[in-house]
C-alpha cells in the first residue's frame, strides 16, 4: 500500500531551515528503510509532501510513526496529513521501485 504525507509548516522559514538538516537526514534514513520513495518541498516553500510505501495491515500506524520520528514535527514546527492511497493505475510501476 501507499500514502502522501502532506506537510505544512506553522513556522517561518527561517526557523525550518534551522531543522532542515534534521528533517532530511531522517528522510534519508526512511528511504534507506525502503519506506520513502520520494519527498520534496512544495512551491511555494509552504511545506513539503511524501510518497510513501506502508504495510497493508496497519497503514496509520506507519504513518503516525513517520511523523512522530520527524525532527519538524518533534520541534512543532509542521502539521501533517497523512492521505493513505489505493494505486490503481501504475501500482506495477510503483512496486518497481
Amino acid at each position: 500500500m501507499y500514502a502522501l504525507m502532506l506537510v505544512r509548516y506553522r513556522r517561518p522559514l527561517p526557523e525550518i531551515e534551522a531543522v532542515t538538516e534534521a528533517h532530511r537526514a531522517y528522510l534519508r534514513t526512511l528511504k534507506e528503510q525502503g519506506l520513502l520513495l520520494a519527498s520534496g518541498p512544495l512551491d511555494p516553500r509552504s511545506g513539503g509532501m511524501f510518497l510513501l510505501r506502508i504495510q497493508d495491515a496497519d497503514p496509520l500506524a506507519d504513518l503516525d510513526a513517520v511523523r512522530n520520528n520527524d525532527p519538524f514535527f518533534q520541534a512543532g514546527l509542521a502539521t501533517y496529513e497523512p492521505l493513505v492511497w489505493n494505486v490503481v493505475l501504475g501500482k506495477d510501476k510503483l512496486d518497481q521501485l
